[in-house]
């Protein structure tokens, strides 16, 4: 898969992208990064690449003249690929996005500076906007690396479990299960007895249940979309139903935590 990001700051991402599993997709074969320098496409004799918003107010706006120069350039006119700005007015970008995205063999992403960019780089050139979240950073060069990196270890080989994508949290709309390690007692806390049995279907049960009750607990808003079983749905309907009588006992009470590493929870 190929990245074409045009950015004021490519050397931010050569040092991440020189290491761990990125570094090895890259030697691979399997992931390509082109960083284009936004400013190469400037004009004038000062590279300007920004100017004062019309209308007045603070701060400065990217000019669309560097920023169609430089993706047509690249890309052609009008660019093939999807085009992706990083900026906090874009769509949320979650792990369903991730695969999507993971399906295009190229992509390119622009990362704004400033109070943003023209307009009409939205309007005519940008054809997809992505948020990493309800922020503001300095600019979108940590976003695009979030999508890169995310979008990455989706692809085929890059991770040495082909399946581990499909493991992780929100890929089936839950949170992840609790991990452990070596070694099994650590300070007198001891690892969960089903995950030193060897006995396969009782693992993955209690991985599901665990996982269910800690989406439950700290992003019960994943549930709503979340593929359940009856018998899911109904142990959250009675985890539900012992916290509703947990508060009434004791109001002051709180929310009950992840349940201790010795036990499954209640069924």
């Amino acid at each position: 898969m190929r990245f074409d990001v045009f950015t004021l700051f490519p050397e931010v991402f050569e040092p991440y992208l020189d290491l761990s599993i990125l570094a090895r997709a890259r030697q691979k074969g399997l992931l390509e990064v082109r960083l284009h320098n936004i400013r190469d496409w400037a004009t004038d004799r000062h590279k300007t690449v920004d100017d004062e918003p019309y209308g007045g107010g603070g701060g400065m706006v990217m000019k669309p003249e560097p920023i169609f120069a430089a993706v047509e350039d690249v890309l052609g006119r009008p660019p093939q690929v999807p085009v992706i700005l990083l900026t906090p007015q874009g769509r949320p970008f979650t792990q369903a996005v991730a695969w999507e995205l993971a399906q295009h063999p190229h992509l390119a992403l622009i990362a704004g500076r400033y109070e943003g960019v023209d307009e009409r780089v939205r309007q005519h050139l940008v054809t997809d906007e992505i948020s990493i979240g309800d922020f503001v950073l300095t600019g979108g060069e940590l976003p695009a690396l979030v999508v890169i990196d995310a979008v990455a270890r989706l692809l085929p080989g890059v991770l040495g479990d082909p399946d581990a994508p499909r493991k992780d949290s929100f890929s089936h709309g839950l949170l992840e299960h609790p991990h452990y390690t070596r070694p099994a007692e650590y300070r007198g806390w001891r690892v969960p007895d089903v995950l030193l049995s060897g006995h396969h279907a009782e693992i993955a049960r209690w991985r599901r249940r665990m996982a269910l009750r800690r989406t439950w607990e700290r992003r019960p808003d994943l549930l709503a979309h979340a593929d359940l079983s009856d018998e899911e749905r109904a142990l959250l309907a009675q985890w539900e139903a012992e916290a509703r009588a947990a508060t009434a006992a004791d109001p002051d009470a709180p929310r009950p935590e992840d349940p201790s590493p010795h036990q499954e929870p209640d069924a």
